[in-house]
């Protein structure tokens, strides 16, 4: 028990004086280092560009400059990551894409689980829209007949043994 005692404060001592080294030694990157550049006048800069990203320079294609704020950032096509192949073994697989590939400036709506840009419907516009009109059409339609058919428990008049004897009042007997 007192070897154990001992050994505590060691390890303490240890595990935090790690955590304080450990906050100096990794460089994380931050916001600024991931920011885009300003948007390439020349096409030296469209090259370097292209480099920073990836991609090959007849590939690459820059946003317009209208003053939004993009930059250098590459107009990747507007395609949802759901149409990917599944069966690419990626470097993140959960979002199927590799370490250091661009994702499009507008991944929060085209990620898995959300819309899908170019995804090919499994029914025509038709079928669909005659389904909804018929199903919501029938729900309606019942609705505003139950209207005109009223649908109600029958009751007869109360049935008493003698006509003219009054039963169960509750006022006080003179």
């Amino acid at each position: 028990m007192t070897l154990l005692l001992n050994k505590i404060p060691n390890i303490l001592r240890i595990s935090f004086q790690r955590d304080i080294c450990s906050s100096h030694s990794i460089n994380a990157h931050w916001n600024k280092d991931w920011i885009a550049k300003p948007y390439p006048k020349t096409e030296q800069e469209r090259k370097i560009a292209a480099e920073k990203y990836n991609l090959h320079p007849d590939e690459y294609k820059a946003y317009p400059d209208d003053g939004l704020g993009y930059g250098d950032y590459p107009k990747l096509p507007f395609k949802g990551v759901a149409l990917r192949d599944p069966y690419y073994p990626y470097d993140h697989p959960e979002h199927r894409r590799n370490y250091d590939e661009p994702v499009h400036i507008d991944i929060n709506i085209l990620g898995e689980d959300r819309y899908d840009a170019g995804a090919s419907d499994r029914y025509s516009n038709k079928v669909m829209v005659t389904s909804f009109l018929l199903i919501f059409g029938t729900l309606f339609g019942a609705c505003y007949l139950s209207d005109y058919i009223p649908m109600f428990q029958p009751v007869a008049e109360k049935q008493y043994p003698w006509k003219g004897k009054t039963y169960y009042t509750f006022e006080k007997v003179n």
